[in-house]
């Protein structure tokens, strides 16, 4: 039996220490839709574990009002931007093997000046998106 790829398949963490295998990762907002629907038993204390590769910034802002996200680098490097609720915009530099945390209620993109890849661990429920 081979492992699972964290790309293709991410991660559900929920109630009572479970682990469980998602579907195949789209991206879609239809995709982040079914996920929640999946697990909304969990609520809140439910933890969305994937990992993604960036070729340029990103395009948005997002927001997981519920919880935390850590965002660790693999590799690559990435410069996190945190907007905290007075405006004030905090900025992180990752490299490999270094993380950070965006807090509950925290807007925050990311740039990146080459191939990166990140591994998340967010607690989804509620996110939300504005341009960047």
């Amino acid at each position: 039996m081979n492992g699972n790829d964290i790309f293709a398949k991410p991660i559900h963490l929920g109630l009572r220490a479970s682990a469980l295998v998602e579907p195949i990762f789209t991206g879609s907002p239809d995709w982040y839709d079914a996920y929640v629907g999946r697990h909304q038993d969990d609520g809140v204390e439910g933890r969305l574990v994937s990992m993604h590769s960036f070729a340029k910034s990103w395009e948005m802002w997002e927001m997981h009002p519920h919880g935390s996200e850590v965002v660790i680098c693999t590799s690559g490097s990435l410069v996190l931007h945190q907007e905290h609720a007075d405006g004030t915009v905090a900025t992180v530099l990752l490299l490999p093997g270094q993380y950070a945390i965006n807090d509950a209620g925290i807007w925050h993109t990311a740039d990146v000046e080459g191939p990166s890849t990140v591994l998340f661990i967010t607690a989804g429920w509620g996110t939300q998106h504005r341009p960047r």
